[in-house]
C-alpha cells in the first residue's frame, strides 16, 4: 500500500504541476496584451491519512503527537490579478485606461460584460467601440450639453459631424474714457436750400409734401418723379463711411429699393434712420415752417434741417453728392447741404462682433461721449447702433456711464441692447447685456495724457459655427469636444462597474468579463467615486505580467515536475523489486 500510494501521490503533483505550466504560459503569452491581468496558481493537501493517534501525557508518560502521511495534492485556487499595469500614452483620443479598480462597460452583441482594455475605435457610425467590436457604454448629454445620467447608452462621438453654434449674451468691454476732454455741446447741423410745393416757388414745402411736387427755384423742374430710385452714399458718421441704401418715389417698392415713399417726410424718415439719428436723446431730420427755433435758430420755411447727436464720433458729412436720384441713367443731385455746425466733445467708438442663435455674425458700433462733468465725477452716454439690425433703422439704445471721481465705473442705466433678426430665421430680438466691469477689467473714466478716449470689446460668450474636430475625455470619465470655432463642449461621460468580487468574474474572449454568482452584481459609478479609478485619456494599460516572476514561477513548476516523475519513477522500480522478490 504505500508504493501504491507514493504512485498516486507522484500522479497527483503532475497533475497540479501541469495546470501550474498552464497558468504561467497562459501569463507569458499574454505580456503583451493590452490589459491583461495574470493569474496565480495556489495549491493544497488533497488527502491526509492517520496512522496513529495522538495521546495526551500523562502521570507517567508524555503525550505523543498524531502520526499522519498526505495523499497528494491538489488545486487549491486560481486567483486573477487586478492590480494596475504599466501606461503607455498613445496619443490617440479615443483611446483610455483606468487607474484603479473599475471596469469599462460594453454591449457585446445584447450582453452586459466588462473589460479593462480601452483600446477603443469609433466605427462608421462614431460609436465608440471595443477591438471586438463591443459597444461602449455611457452617459449622453442633453440640448444643452449636459450630461444625463442614470441611463446608459452607446457612446457616439460625431468627428467632422456635429455642429454647434452660441448666441451672444454678455458683452464685456475694457479701456478708458479721457475725463480731461471737452464736455459735449452741441451736434452736426447741415441744412439743404429752401423747397417749395408748388412750381412758382411761393408756398414752402411741408413733411406733408408729395414727393413729384417738390421744387427748389420758381419755374424750375420737380425734384422728384414717381418711380425715381434715390441712392444714399458716401455719407459718413464720425469719420466712418455709412453704408448706401436706396429709396423709391411712389406708393410700392418696385425695384426692390431698401425703402419706398410719396412723400418729403417719408424721405426724411428713411434719410433719418439711414444716418442712425438718436432723436430720443436730441436732434433729427426736419423741414422748418419758418417759425419755430431750430437748436436756437429759425431757418427759412422749407428749408429742411439735420440735427445730428453730440460727439466728435457721431458728426456727420452730407456732401451735394451724398443723395443721387436715378444713378444709373442721368444721375441728377437734388439736395445741396450746407454745414452749419460740427459735432463736438470729447467721445470715441469701437466695433464688435456679436452672433444670434444661428451663428450669423452682427456688427454693432458703440459710441460714447462724454456729456457731463459734476462734483461726483463724470457722465458719459453711449449710443448702442448696428447696421445689422434687420429693420432699415441702425439705431437701437442709449444709456448713461456714471464714474466716480477717482475714474471707477459706478453703474449704466441700460444694462442690454435688442436687435432685431426679423425675417432672418434666427430668434428675435437677440438680448446681448453690455458690462463695463467684470473679472477686474473695467471701464475707467480718468485723463489720458495722449487725450486718448479708448474702449473695446475684450470678451463676448457667443460663437459662430464649428465643427466637431477631436475630444478628450477627463479623469472623472466626462468627455469635452473640441470645435473649430473654439468651443468646448461635453459630449457625454464613460462610467466605470464595480462589483464586491472582482476575482468572481469569469473571463470571456477578447479581453471581457462577465459576472458570476460569486462576483457581486455590476455597480455602475463615475469615475473617481466610490472606490472607482480614474481614467487617463491617450493612453493604454498595459499587462500586469512580470516576466521575471513567471521564468521563477516556470522554474519551480518545472522543477516539481520533474521531481514528481522522480517519484512514480522511484515507486514503480520498487514495485518491480517486491514482484521479483516474490517470484
Amino acid at each position: 500500500m504505500p508504493l501504491q500510494t507514493s504512485l498516486f501521490t507522484g500522479l497527483a503533483g503532475l497533475s497540479v504541476h501541469s495546470r501550474m505550466l498552464d497558468v504561467t504560459g497562459n501569463n507569458i503569452s499574454n505580456v503583451n496584451t493590452i490589459a491583461f491581468k495574470k493569474s496565480r496558481i495556489s495549491f493544497e493537501t488533497q488527502i491526509s491519512q492517520t496512522l496513529r493517534n495522538g495521546s495526551a501525557p500523562s502521570a507517567d508518560l508524555g503525550g505523543t503527537n498524531p502520526a499522519q502521511s498526505g495523499l497528494g495534492v491538489r488545486l487549491g485556487s486560481i486567483h486573477r490579478d487586478f492590480s494596475d499595469g504599466g501606461f503607455m500614452p498613445s496619443g490617440i483620443s479615443t483611446e483610455m485606461a483606468i487607474e484603479g479598480s473599475g471596469f469599462f462597460i460594453l454591449n457585446d452583441n445584447g450582453s452586459e460584460r466588462y473589460t479593462r482594455a480601452g483600446n477603443f475605435t469609433l466605427d462608421r457610425d462614431y460609436n465608440l467601440v471595443a477591438a471586438n467590436g463591443g459597444l461602449v457604454q455611457g452617459y449622453g448629454v442633453d440640448e444643452e450639453f449636459s450630461i444625463v445620467e442614470g441611463i446608459l447608452t452607446d457612446v457616439n462621438i460625431p468627428i467632422g459631424v456635429l455642429t454647434v453654434a452660441d448666441a451672444t449674451t454678455e458683452v464685456r468691454f475694457k479701456g478708458n474714457l479721457h475725463a480731461g476732454g471737452d464736455t459735449a455741446t452741441q451736434g452736426s447741423l447741415i441744412t439743404t436750400q429752401a423747397l417749395y410745393s408748388d412750381a412758382l416757388a411761393t408756398v414752402a414745402a411741408t413733411s406733408a409734401t408729395a414727393l413729384n411736387s417738390v421744387y427748389d427755384t420758381a419755374g424750375g423742374a420737380v425734384l422728384f418723379s414717381t418711380g425715381d430710385v434715390i441712392t444714399v452714399t458716401g455719407m459718413s458718421k464720425g469719420g466712418a463711411t455709412l453704408p448706401d441704401h436706396t429709396f423709391e418715389v411712389g406708393p410700392a417698392n418696385t425695384t426692390g429699393s431698401d425703402d419706398y415713399g410719396t412723400t418729403l417726410g417719408d424721405l426724411l424718415d428713411f434719410l433719418d434712420e439711414h444716418i442712425g439719428i438718436d432723436s430720443a436723446v436730441s436732434g433729427g431730420i426736419q423741414v422748418s415752417d419758418g417759425v419755430t427755433a431750430i437748436d436756437g435758430t429759425v431757418w427759412p420755411a422749407g428749408q429742411v434741417v439735420v440735427l445730428g447727436n453730440t460727439g466728435e464720433k457721431n458728426d456727420l458729412s452730407m456732401e451735394a453728392a451724398s443723395i443721387i436720384v436715378n444713378q444709373a441713367t442721368s444721375p441728377t443731385t437734388p439736395f445741396t447741404f450746407t454745414k452749419q455746425q460740427s459735432a463736438d466733445g470729447e467721445s470715441v467708438r469701437t466695433t464688435f462682433v456679436v452672433y444670434d442663435t444661428l451663428a450669423n455674425p452682427v456688427l454693432v458700433d458703440l459710441t460714447v461721449v462724454l456729456e457731463g462733468k459734476s462734483n461726483s465725477g463724470t457722465t458719459w452716454r453711449f449710443y448702442a447702433q448696428s447696421e445689422d439690425d434687420s429693420d432699415l433703422d441702425r439705431t437701437m439704445t442709449n444709456g448713461l456711464l456714471s464714474f466716480d471721481t477717482n475714474g471707477n465705473y459706478v453703474s449704466s442705466t441700460v444694462g442690454a441692447i435688442s436687435i432685431d433678426r426679423d425675417s432672418t430665421g434666427a430668434f428675435t430680438p437677440l438680448q446681448v447685456s453690455l458690462t463695463f466691469e467684470s473679472d477686474g477689467e473695467s471701464v475707467y473714466a480718468l485723463a489720458d495724457q495722449q487725450e486718448n478716449s479708448e474702449v473695446s470689446a475684450y470678451y463676448q460668450d457667443g460663437s459662430p459655427m464649428g465643427t466637431l474636430e477631436d475630444f478628450n475625455v477627463n479623469s472623472d470619465g466626462e468627455l469635452i469636444g473640441v470645435f473649430s470655432n473654439g468651443l468646448m463642449r461635453t459630449l457625454g461621460r464613460i462610467p466605470l462597474a464595480t462589483l464586491a468580487n472582482s476575482m468572481g468574474l469569469e473571463e470571456v474572449s477578447a479581453n471581457m468579463y462577465r459576472t458570476s454568482v460569486n462576483s457581486g452584481i455590476a455597480v455602475v459609478v463615475n469615475p473617481g467615486s466610490s472606490g472607482a479609478g480614474t481614467i487617463i485619456g491617450r493612453a493604454t494599460e498595459l499587462s500586469n505580467v512580470e516576466l521575471s516572476d513567471e521564468f521563477i514561477t516556470l522554474i519551480s513548476a518545472s522543477t516539481g515536475f520533474s521531481a514528481n516523475a522522480r517519484v512514480i519513477t522511484t515507486s514503480e522500480r520498487l514495485i518491480q523489486e517486491l514482484l521479483a522478490s516474490v517470484r
